[in-house]
């Protein structure tokens, strides 16, 4: 996400003829685009983006389990 957010900026900064990015070849404007692109397909190729969503989910599922033994636990009497 932020190799979009530099190729969104940048190419911002080229079309509005801004600092010294006005002066860059269009390659170097459009190259986090490129990036981002690589990164997405090795990222579904490696099976990361598939490890990633697991783990939000087991962590989503231990918290919710946490939670439950936190209610069945009998309230603590203060004398």
């Amino acid at each position: 996400m932020a190799l979009l957010l530099v190729g969104v900026v940048l190419l911002a900064l080229k079309w509005a003829e801004v600092g010294p990015v006005a002066q860059w070849g269009w390659g170097w404007v459009l190259a986090p685009f490129g990036l981002a692109a690589v990164w997405w397909w090795w990222a579904d190729w490696s099976g990361y983006t598939q490890r990633k969503a697991v783990e939000k989910e087991e962590a989503r599922k231990a918290a919710r389990l946490a939670k439950a033994r936190d209610r069945l636990k009998p309230p603590v009497s203060r004398r």
